[in-house]
């Protein structure tokens, strides 16, 4: 979707105005952050500094016991000639491994044709650009924090998809992809329905609760009523952070008087039926998804258990090629009907035009796909996460004061070791049985840690979708670093964890059930 050129205003001393302490220390965090590298290099940098930590911890035997498999775990010395002889070997398959790579590519292939044919402009122009500027923000933000229930493809085309909605609205457009991030991956555990998430942390919940209790039942439904409160009290929080906060230090953006009338011009009638067409090739599409999934041996159900949601099912596995058809179907179909696509060699052109425009991004793919296999080769995430929570063990707290130091510890983690199934299933069997012990539900421990899991997704230049997100902001911003990001995001950390404290201590003191069946005491 190509969108005329705009005047942004940059001007972050907003001089005539009364700047904050929190507003100073965003921009010193963005000046000191941007300072270091780019993140290329600071990638780069981060794997240096990796190897030569994993030496000395090495030297000094640092080990932890893993509480699941009671295996002692070591550091592993990563200038060690046989870690060096692996590097060197593993440098194509980190990079190939590298979770979001494949899954970008396949979604932008739908993406790019929705785009390059104009179904993403006429569509913003026809609606979204239309509604009130407090309900687009709402519905961004409403979409994000159920984008989780999609899998991984929400951080890959909702964030650029919003900016480019704030820009037709003559919105500061990182603004929106700010705000779009935030809520996908900070909003992280928050939706209204049952998704992969609940699965992957029921999964280690229940075996850790039987090791206290061998006839415990518990359910991937056990935190829902939570969760499902949750989507509602985050959205307003993110649009007060985006519209107090976020927009005003952005700075004005200023709209030339032709993109105005470009962008507030009525679509053309071909224009309009190619729309009516990609909504209606949308239902059919939707349609059959339906009908694949209904049936007691529908096709996507796993044919082990009958389920939609477990990893085996066909829907989960094949949910990123679900959403590039969601893409690829309609933007096809606008395309025949507005005469933008004549034929297939027009279809393959716009997907390549769509990938020629991510090399910054592969680039960037490329160096973090090295810091995270070097990173996870060490170990040293998984001993960081076990000395954590033996720490918790021996400071003594109870209450709410005990949960929000678990809150708080796991979020802290959360900035080291990303997987939520890999934290938890470490965590599991030491905080599910430790709770249990003083009355706790096994489902309590679990949405504290879900919430400590979700609100420094969005600050972690650990995390694959950060080094994305720089690319994505890039395009709006050349001078977007690490530094830009993090100073960004760390009003919506902030303002989601508070929120979400509040909403956890209102359920304990309540006693309100987290879950059907679950509730906060055993």
């Amino acid at each position: 979707m190509k969108i005329k050129s705009r005047e942004i205003d940059y001007n972050k001393s907003m001089s005539n105005q009364k700047i904050s302490i929190g507003q100073k220390m965003m921009n010193i965090i963005e000046e000191k952050g941007n300072k270091l590298w780019d993140p290329v290099t600071l990638f780069a940098v981060i794997c240096l500094l990796t190897m030569v930590l994993s030496f000395i911890l090495f030297k000094l035997d640092v080990t932890a016991i893993h509480p699941g498999t009671q295996e002692t775990i070591a550091v592993t010395n990563l200038l060690s000639k046989e870690s060096l002889q692996w590097l060197i070997g593993s440098i194509s398959t980190n990079f190939q491994g590298f979770p979001p790579l494949a899954l970008v590519i396949i979604v932008m292939l739908g993406v790019g044709v929705a785009d390059k044919s104009g179904l993403l402009g006429s569509f913003m122009k026809n609606t979204v650009i239309r509604a009130p500027k407090s309900l687009v923000t709402g519905i961004i933000v409403f979409i994000g924090l159920n984008a989780v229930a999609a899998g991984d493809s929400g951080p890959i085309v909702l964030p650029p998809l919003a900016a480019a909605i704030f820009l037709a609205l003559g919105r500061h457009p990182l603004a929106g992809m700010y705000m779009a991030f935030a809520a996908v991956q900070v909003g992280f555990t928050a939706c209204v329905m049952i998704q992969m998430g609940d699965v992957i942390a029921a999964s280690f919940t229940i075996p850790a609760a039987q090791l206290v209790d061998p006839n415990f039942v518990g359910t991937p439904a056990m935190n829902y009523y939570f969760m499902f409160i949750s989507t509602f009290i985050l959205v307003p929080v993110l649009i007060l952070v985006n519209n107090k906060i976020i927009e005003p230090r952005l700075g004005v953006y200023k709209a030339t008087a032709q993109v105005d009338t470009d962008m507030n011009s009525e679509l053309q009638p071909l224009e309009k039926k190619g729309l009516r067409w990609a909504g209606i090739s949308l239902l059919a599409l939707g349609l059959f998804s339906i009908l694949l999934s209904v049936g007691e041996n529908a096709f996507l159900k796993d044919p082990a258990t009958g389920s939609l949601l477990t990893f085996e099912a066909p829907l989960m596995l094949g949910i990123v090629p679900l959403v590039t058809l969601i893409f690829l179907v309609p933007g096809i179909v606008y395309g025949l009907v507005t005469k933008s696509i004549k034929n297939d060699k027009d279809v393959v052109s716009m997907m390549g035009q769509s990938i020629s425009e991510m090399g910054g991004y592969i680039v960037l793919a490329f160096a973090a796909s090295q810091m995270l296999g070097l990173f996870q080769k060490s170990n040293l995430g998984v001993i960081l996460s076990i000395k954590g929570a033996e720490f918790l063990q021996r400071i003594g707290l109870t209450g709410i004061g005990l949960f929000i130091a678990f809150l708080v510890l796991t979020s802290i983690l959360n900035l080291f070791l990303g997987s939520a199934g890999a934290k938890w299933a470490i965590m599991a069997p030491i905080f599910v049985p430790m709770f249990m012990f003083l009355g706790y539900s096994p489902a309590f421990t679990q949405v504290v840690y879900r919430i400590g899991d979700s609100i420094t997704n969005g600050i972690s230049p650990l995390f694959p979708t950060f080094a994305l997100l720089i690319a994505y902001a890039k395009k709006y911003d050349k001078s977007v670093g690490v530094g830009t990001i993090v100073s960004n995001m760390i009003p919506y950390t902030i303002f989601t964890a508070l929120a979400w404290m509040i909403l956890m201590i209102i359920f304990m003191v309540l006693n309100l059930p987290l879950g059907p069946g679950a509730g906060i005491y055993l």
